[in-house]
């Protein structure tokens, strides 16, 4: 099999060609995910927690919910994280020899992938529902409510790059088992073709008289 490609990568030890890597749809969504990973971070670090003007400890601009602000960055970092494996993990697949190995990476970008969308729905629900929530007098001077609003979006956003992720490894599965389904095939027709042994080759063969016809 090692003349086909197998799970969407030719044969192994092929020159890397960095302009068709990130010309690839995958390889483009994967980078979005990534970006909104940092985006995210970026909001809640540096502008998620805010303060009133009588007070000195700040707290999460989330409903003031510590919890909401945790996952958010944790999402971000882990997120963040997790893309650049996967990124790592693209460039090297098509130096994985064994059909297996890369059946086994396919099958861990479908798991984690469907994983992280079903992590950022339940994090875009968490936290507009803890922003819609929000006390306006926790927050009379309206700080980070731009960064808090592009978490929640960029949240929303991630839902749709992952499950994009998702699917598209999905199809390189599903052609990759076509593959290997017409290989299969083909070698158990080739296996059970049956010859007839009393084939005679016609040069071979005396010429028959042509039988007399009477008008």
């Amino acid at each position: 099999m090692d003349g086909f490609q197998a799970y969407g990568a030719g044969k192994a030890g092929g020159a890397f060609d960095p302009l068709t890597f990130i010309r690839q749809p995958q390889t483009v969504i994967r980078i979005l995910c990534w970006l909104f990973s940092i985006v995210i971070l970026g909001c809640v670090a540096n502008e998620g927690y805010v303060n009133r003007p009588d007070e000195v400890e700040e707290y999460c601009i989330f409903n003031r919910n510590q919890n909401a602000c945790n996952y958010a960055i944790a999402m971000g970092t882990l997120g963040f994280l997790c893309s650049a494996g996967f990124l790592a993990l693209d460039v090297y697949f098509p130096q994985i020899s064994g059909v297996k190995d890369r059946k086994k990476a396919v099958m861990l970008d479908i798991g984690v992938s469907a994983f992280w969308s079903l992590i950022w729905f339940v994090g875009f629900c968490f936290l507009a529902n803890q922003w819609q929530f929000s006390n306006p007098e926790d927050n009379p001077l309206n700080e980070g409510a731009d960064a808090a609003r592009a978490t929640i979006i960029f949240c929303f956003f991630s839902i749709f790059t992952w499950g994009g992720v998702t699917l598209m490894s999905l199809e390189r599965l599903k052609r990759a088992l076509q593959s290997l389904l017409a290989v299969l095939r083909f070698k158990q027709g080739a296996d059970t073709v049956i010859f007839n042994q009393d084939y005679v080759d016609p040069a071979l063969q005396e010429p028959v008289e042509a039988t007399p016809t009477y008008e």
